[in-house]
């Protein structure tokens, strides 16, 4: 299956790169009044997809930002918070706030409410091979522990401390984000354990790992999820609307009801393309073009919105599409989700809704296949039925249904082309992807052409710009040189993948597995997807034992049914050291603590858990001398580890 983690991610402000990297460590000081202007730099929430999990429920309590010298600036502290489903946010943005105090920040803290009930874990409908929970069900509140919850009953909570790599300044002029990454693919996110009796409890760990810092460079590469709300005023020259922001109920209820998050939003016309606006409660649903909204001004004011918007270069925000209803449950109708399923013979598209529950939608010839941040008249990538053999299991939707027959797709907007699994057959210009799920008829094995040379793509670490393909490995897009990106990467890249890992006798191989969000119509694959970049993600390793203690930066291990040791390698380098976990089990309650390898103190700890015979778990990229190099190192103390997941 393709790796993949879920993301949440608070967008504050400043010109950084869009690119992953690693971070941890904490923000402290007092709490201050912010001074200085408000501007409007947006909080934004998101995540990645993840094949086991439909919905993982978050209520996000506060953001606070650590200022330069100390003191916090909130920045997100809603009277209700409300549920947030990061399954939905696959590399799309949610919009929390959107102010910022002008000033200089060294962190972020979040804090996430943690009594029973205010985290949630619900099962996709078609889970990996091997996973303990039961397809398309939530896990019961009393079967989820949230580690490091502190407070009293009914007001635990965690704060989530993470360090900016780099200093995060918010000026007058300044638009683009910074985000923090909720990675719920992380190895060591959810840890699963069987109690006394038989009952699996998932122990969910926030810190030491899974958040931490992702830079953007401007908010005009953001992809923003559908914007609810209810309408509450329209400007006096009609170019603009304000909505106050509302999310679902979560888990879903029905009819659907709307939880008002008391954030006002303001979304523009526009202008120069035109919006299209659908009358959801109309009896023939026909788009009409607004180049304002002066047609509709006296009916708004109390309607229900869903927004389809694009940010604009000084961030303010312009619809694409809006649809309208007097009724939160019909803008809400239209199905969200990963892609389960496709029979482009039949003309079917299977999406894997809120509660995880599929929803199997026709596809016909009148059908439009969209792509997001465009504008309304532009041309659709594809229409009709043929064009379901362009997408693939995973791929993240937002679709739009006819209101007299919800059952068939009127609009289908691409959100994010995710494409993952085994990398094969590199060579100079392409590579394969091998994709396996337990539905076997899902699998697919795809080739995609890196994008052309000449095709801009983001920043390095340093923010130059590059053109052409890139990678990098998983989390550390920030170390990737000149041999990684550009003209130089495609050679690097097939050396990079060509490693695997042989335990021998029954033991799986372990090969080099990867993720992209691929392009459509680049100029390497005009009618098709390109990868503009790879990001080499983590290998399992099956619960293994050390056969030999560390030296220097290496141990090995064996795994059951394996005839032979294999050499395991882990850096301590601080910004690319592997990461490291303790689990410690007493009866029925796990611990989880990372442990710090920089430092001599985590570097101890870590050297004296691994003794000859010790299970560890280990996440790593096979390499091509045949061993395998580290990113998350998990070891156990007590009772020994459920192995499901």
């Amino acid at each position: 299956m393709p790796y993949s983690s879920k993301i949440l991610r608070a967008a504050i402000g400043a010109a950084f790169i869009a690119n992953l990297v690693a971070c941890g460590g904490g923000a402290g000081g007092t709490s201050t009044t912010p001074v200085g202007v408000a501007h409007n730099v947006p909080l934004l929430i998101r995540d990645a997809a993840d094949e086991d999990w439909a919905s993982v429920g978050v209520k996000v309590l506060s953001v606070t930002l650590t200022q330069q010298g100390g003191g916090t600036v909130s920045v997100y502290a809603p009277a209700t918070p409300a549920m947030v489903n990061l399954a939905q946010l696959d590399q799309v943005s949610d919009l929390l706030a959107g102010a910022i105090p002008a000033g200089t920040y060294t962190g972020a803290t979040i804090t996430i409410a943690a009594n029973p009930g205010d985290v949630t874990l619900t099962v996709a409908q078609d889970p990996e091979q091997g996973f303990s929970g039961p397809p398309g069900t939530p896990i019961p509140s009393s079967q989820i522990a949230v580690n490091g919850a502190t407070g009293n009953a009914g007001a635990l909570q965690v704060a989530i401390n993470v360090h900016f790599e780099h200093d995060v300044t918010v000026s007058a002029s300044q638009t683009a984000p910074v985000e923090l990454d909720f990675d719920l693919g992380h190895p060591a996110f959810v840890i699963s354990h069987v109690m006394t009796g038989g009952t699996t409890i998932y122990t969910i760990s926030f810190n030491g790992g899974p958040v931490r810092e992702h830079h953007v460079r401007s908010v005009t590469e953001l992809v923003l999820r559908h914007l609810y709300g209810s309408v509450t005023s329209v400007a006096m020259d009609n170019t603009s609307l304000v909505i106050n922001k509302e999310m679902p109920t979560l888990p879903p209820v029905s009819p659907e009801t709307a939880v008002a998050t008391g954030e006002a939003v303001t979304i523009l016309a526009d202008a120069a393309n035109g919006t299209l606006y659908y009358d959801l409660d109309a009896t023939t649903v026909t788009p009409s073009v607004m180049r304002d909204f002066a047609t509709v001004a006296a009916a708004l004011p109390g309607k229900q919105l869903r927004v389809q918007a694009r940010y604009q270069p000084d961030g303010t925000l312009v619809a694409t599409r809006v649809f309208a209803s007097s009724a939160f449950n019909v803008v809400w109708q239209s199905p969200e989700g990963h892609v389960l399923r496709v029979d482009s013979q039949q003309g079917l598209l299977v999406v894997a809704g809120e509660a995880g529950a599929p929803a199997a939608l026709r596809v016909d010839a009148n059908t439009l296949f969209v792509l997001p941040n465009q504008p309304a008249n532009a041309p659709p990538i594809g229409q009709g039925p043929s064009f379901l053999a362009n997408l693939r299991r995973g791929f993240k939707v937002h679709t739009t249904v006819d209101p007299a027959n919800p059952a068939t797709a009127t609009i289908v907007e691409i959100e994010t082309a995710a494409f993952g699994g085994r990398i094969a057959n590199a060579n100079a210009t392409s590579f394969d992807y091998l994709a396996s799920f337990r539905h076997h008829g899902d699998a697919y094995n795809v080739t995609l052409p890196y994008i052309a040379a000449a095709t801009a793509n983001g920043t390095d670490g340093s923010g130059n710009a590059v053109n052409g393909f890139k990678y990098w490995n998983f989390a550390y897009p920030t170390l990737m040189t000149t041999s990684t990106m550009g003209s130089s990467a495609a050679t690097s890249f097939v050396s990079a993948v060509g490693g695997s890992v042989g335990f021998g006798g029954a033991a799986p191989m372990l090969y080099a597995k990867g993720q992209t969000h691929a392009l459509w119509g680049d100029a390497a694959n005009p009618s098709g997807w390109s990868a503009p970049w790879v990001e080499l993600v983590p290998a399992r390793v099956p619960l293994a034992f050390v056969a030999s203690a560390v030296s220097g930066n290496t141990f090995a291990v064996t795994v059951p049914g394996g005839a032979m040791a294999v050499n395991v390698g882990f850096g301590t380098a601080g910004g690319s050291a592997t990461l490291v976990y303790q689990v410690d089990r007493s009866h029925d309650h796990v611990t989880v603590t990372p442990q710090d390898i920089t430092t001599s103190a985590g570097l101890t700890a870590m050297t004296t858990a691994l003794a000859i015979g010790a299970p560890v778990r280990l996440s790593g990229i096979p390499q091509a001398d045949g061993s395998v190099k580290a990113y998350v190192i998990t070891y156990f103390t007590g009772s020994l580890p459920d192995d499901s997941f």
